[in-house]
């Protein structure tokens, strides 16, 4: 995983607009742990839908898709008997109520076959007799797809939301190359692919404990947050600690040059600094007095371009290994911590405060 990341990152962050990805079967709070961010770009993996496909029969795999995604009802086939009140003085009259429903619904199978389509997406529920009619017709209907995937659909195929089908030509159909079920572990879902406005690519993690998703989705969300930054600020600056010790050094001189009690803070300011690539080593498992006291030697001799190689334990040029960071997220850490810092100081300020003294109360009441 951590070698394949960075690469699926990259891939995943050429663009700033959001998916999400929902498993098939999963409930809305198993689904939100499935959800990952991911991007739509200029590259693609395809799409992945938590919905389901129709009866047997019905193509599972198509090529060439036309879609139309609908939000409509397609369960008026059969008599709701809880939200309706009907009358008769024969069961014949029930029978006849119920085949003027199917009529009904047969007209408006029909009016959404005028459309040239091969895939029927709806967000609510299609019966079994809709379903019948779309197998029959060769199109494939998937029903109950989650809103947040019907919208996200319309967005990555082209195409519009449709209620009413009245007038095809006033309808946006959606496009893609190939629609297929597809198994990940145990789960099927639906895998669009080819789709026609930027594509859409969709990041799943698996793992054998929840804590390790968890922190494989905080990773990936990060790493995905960090370089949608840098498409937008394109600055980058020398990683591995050596922009650290760059401030640092500066800090530290400008120190020595300040007469009075703000030299003091200055100081502190810069140690703080320099505290940044002792962590580094540290979370690499290195001896991080050792290697940042040969970083400092090596700034002090002008090689203002190294930085900590983790890879050997030693200090290296951060230009040939090309390590960068983010200017815009490596700005924004700094100030955070600034004002984290100084927000303490304020409330510690206050804190040690004496109290007002009190007085005697000469008037009583």
């Amino acid at each position: 995983m951590h070698d394949k990341q960075p690469k699926l990152v990259v891939l995943a962050s050429l663009s700033m607009a959001p998916v999400n990805i929902f498993r098939q079967g999963a409930d809305e709070e198993k689904a939100e742990t499935a959800r990952l961010s991911s991007f739509i770009g200029a590259i693609a993996i395809g799409d992945l839908v938590k919905s389901t496909l129709g009866p047997k029969g019905m193509p599972k795999r198509l090529e060439n898709v036309n879609i139309l995604i609908a939000n409509t009802g397609m369960d008026t086939d059969k008599i709701k008997i809880f939200g309706s009140r009907v009358r008769v003085d024969s069961t014949a009259k029930v029978a006849e109520i119920e085949m003027a429903e199917k009529e009904k619904m047969k007209e408006k199978v029909e009016r959404i076959l005028k459309h040239g389509i091969n895939c029927f997406i709806n967000r609510q529920l299609i019966y079994n007799y809709p379903e019948q009619l779309f197998a029959s017709a060769g199109v494939m209907a998937i029903e109950h797809a989650d809103f947040a995937g019907v919208e996200r659909l319309a967005l990555v195929t082209g195409g519009e939301i449709a209620s009413t089908f009245d007038h095809p030509e006033l309808v946006k159909l959606g496009h893609c190359r190939l629609i297929e079920e597809v198994m990940i572990g145990e789960d099927t879902l639906i895998h669009f692919s080819g789709v026609a406005m930027g594509e859409a690519c969709t990041v799943v993690l698996r793992g054998a404990t929840q804590q390790i998703l968890d922190e494989a989705e905080r990773s990936l969300h990060d790493a995905l947050c960090v370089l949608a930054q840098t498409v937008k600020e394109t600055r980058t600056v020398y990683g591995g600690g050596c922009s650290e010790m760059l401030m640092a050094k500066v800090v530290t001189d400008l120190a020595l040059r300040t007469p009075g009690k703000e030299a003091v803070a200055m100081e502190s300011f810069a140690k703080a600094l320099s505290m940044l690539p002792t962590i580094i080593a540290d979370n690499a498992g290195y001896d991080s007095a050792d290697v940042v006291a040969q970083l400092r030697a090596a700034h002090q001799e002008g090689k203002t371009t190294f930085g900590l190689n983790m890879d050997q334990g030693t200090i290296g040029d951060m230009s040939l290994l090309g390590v960068t960071e983010s200017f815009q997220v490596k700005r924004q850490v700094l100030l955070s911590a600034a004002e984290a810092a100084e927000m303490i100081l304020r409330v510690d300020n206050i804190i040690k405060a004496a109290p007002r003294k009190r007085v005697p109360d000469h008037h009583p009441c």
